[in-house]
């Protein structure tokens, strides 16, 4: 199932641990976020994206 977030809403949310910009990806159905010192993955749960910290998964979780 695809995430589907309105493209406003992207546009304003930011990563919580280091306020960069996050992207969608749609096979994961997660946020990740795109800064290179970062990158950690907040999951979407029934279209609602979960932007907990200690919910993200660490880039180099697999």
């Amino acid at each position: 199932m695809a995430v589907e977030l309105a493209p406003e809403l992207l546009e304003i949310l930011a990563c919580p641990h280091c306020h960069g910009a996050l992207a969608v990806d749609h096979e994961r159905e997660e946020l990740v976020c795109l800064a290179a010192d970062c990158g950690l993955a907040y999951p979407v749960r029934q279209g609602i994206p979960v932007l907990l910290i200690d919910e993200a998964r660490r880039p180099d979780a697999g």
